[in-house]
């Protein structure tokens, strides 16, 4: 116990001795022979002869070529029309065969990703992300043409961040596709994107999105060192690279923000902040995150400002009462019960005498019955999810009351704070865990333990930092300019578009 105490506070005193170090990369990468049956074989060794490897041999001109490619990864059609037609067409009598790599780059194949490679390291990474690769005697580099044909989903609207207003697109698993949409709302020379690899194993494409003239330096070049320091075989998503870009520990508050809108994406970059977003994931991830932005949309900037101020109140609202409801209703019926109306202290001990167990099982146990219902029903098929999570927990609920395992007011209770929950679904997590904490609180302490946990977790959030950026800003330090786009909602057109950048509320000062 007093080694894991010790080991964490090391960690806060200097947490850069444990973080992952990188991979090391091989200097002495092998590059290709000039000859083209030696450089197929060694080919074919290091993948290890795999079934999608697909390696065709021909003769142009009485030159031996070859192209390699992964099965499926490319499109035939576009390949034959663009690279191959010209190709067998070309007249050599006019070109030096030194030059021959050259020409065939500059002049026949119009594609529009083209690039000499000259490591076997480097065909491995091209071929898998859908390109076709020249290989030609007596040459030692390659030519690669990125000429995408596989299958992918199209962009649709999100279901996890539905709106009234504005684009129903949303993003999908291809890079690529990811990008263009951005820059298609964005066009701005700004706008800058680059291409990084994760992953010893996987090479994951990750693209780090900014503006030039809004990111923060200092900024960027943290989050390209903390990527730069991923040690991972593989990466599959967004969520491999949130644990390595977050500020402090204990917490379970995130700094780091999602979404799966690309005109999201737009606003957070206007606003000078950094985006990712990584292959094979529809979710964009960006930082500095903050906790106001967890009350935020895109339909606040298309309503009228005095109607999006209630709804962030209401917000605020419901996130305090799915925390602290069950904890306070604990709390007063356990310690404090000449707080309460009459009427309701009445109802409340006539349900108490036909059920089993005190308020604290109660709360814990329809508590605990209502995540098992919530999470059923998203890991269920849509159609089954929706009757499980609505029939099972009316019928649940109906038959706890009826076995006298909680009382009536306690299911209620518990609804209004579902449905709270509902309001703001990013703060699920921790809500969940509050909710726990302060019923326990509220049942040990009363409502010294409510007031003891509120100021644990206003410390936690103010605590909270990721390179010079509070979670809380700009409430804490308090910024009363910036607030204009906080908790109430001003006009466009009395907003400072100076504070429209993040870097005017980070804590320099």
């Amino acid at each position: 116990m007093f080694k894991f105490i010790r080991s964490k506070l090391s960690y806060l005193k200097n947490p850069s001795l444990y973080q992952y170090k990188p991979a090391h990369s091989s200097t002495n990468a092998e590059l290709l022979s000039k000859n083209l049956t030696e450089t197929l074989q060694r080919l074919k060794e290091k993948y290890h002869d795999s079934a999608d490897l697909v390696i065709k041999e021909t003769t142009i001109k009485g030159r031996k070529i070859a192209f390699i490619t992964i099965e499926s990864m490319v499109d035939m059609t576009q390949l034959s029309e663009m690279v191959l037609a010209p190709m067998m067409n070309l007249e050599l009598n006019d070109i030096k065969k030194t030059n021959l790599s050259s020409f065939i780059k500059d002049h026949l194949a119009m594609g529009v990703d083209i690039k000499e490679i000259s490591t076997y390291e480097e065909i491995f990474h091209m071929i898998m992300s859908g390109s076709v690769t020249i290989l030609i005697d007596g040459y030692q580099e390659a030519i690669a043409f990125s000429m995408v044909g596989y299958a992918f989903r199209s962009p649709d609207e999100p279901s996890g961040e539905t709106n009234i207003r504005g684009s129903r697109e949303g993003f999908c698993e291809v890079i690529r596709i990811n990008m263009t949409m951005v820059r298609r709302r964005l066009k701005s020379n700004h706008l800058k994107f680059e291409l990084l690899q994760v992953g010893k194993k996987s090479n994951t494409d990750v693209c780090l999105m900014y503006l030039t003239d809004k990111a923060d330096p200092e900024l960027l070049a943290y989050i390209k060192d903390r990527l730069n320091k991923i040690n991972l075989d593989v990466i599959l998503d967004t969520g491999y690279l949130i644990p390595f870009l977050e500020g402090k520990p204990f917490s379970i508050f995130s700094d780091i923000g999602t979404t799966e809108r690309p005109d999201f994406v737009c606003s957070k970059l206007s606003e000078g902040r950094i985006v990712l977003l990584v292959d094979g994931s529809p979710f964009a991830i960006f930082l500095p995150f903050f906790f106001s932005d967890h009350f935020q949309n895109l339909d606040d900037y298309t309503t009228q400002p005095v109607y999006v101020s209630f709804l962030r109140i209401i917000k605020y609202i419901a996130f305090i009462l799915t925390t602290l409801l069950p904890g306070l209703y604990v709390a007063l019926g356990n310690h404090h019960p000449e707080l309460l109306p009459e009427i309701l202290l009445y109802r409340i001990a006539t349900s108490e005498q036909t059920t089993a167990f005190p308020l604290i099982y109660q709360a814990l146990i329809i508590a605990l019955i209502y995540e098992i219902m919530r999470e059923a029903g998203l890991r269920l098929p849509r159609p089954v999810g929706t009757a499980v999570s609505i029939i099972g927990a009316l019928v649940i609920g109906d038959a706890a009351v009826q076995a006298g395992l909680v009382g009536t007011p306690m299911v209620m209770i518990i609804a209004l704070t579902a449905i709270s929950e509902f309001v703001i679904p990013s703060l699920h997590v921790p809500s969940s865990f509050l909710r726990m904490t302060f019923i326990l609180l509220g049942a040990a302490l009363g409502l010294y333990g409510i007031a003891l946990g509120i100021c644990g977790l206003f410390i936690n959030l103010c605590a909270l930092h990721n390179t010079g950026y509070s979670y809380m800003t700009p409430l804490s330090p308090l910024k009363f300019k910036a607030l204009k786009d906080t908790i109430l909602r001003f006009s466009l057109k009395h907003t400072n578009s100076s504070m429209d950048n993040v870097n005017h509320s980070s804590n320099e000062d």
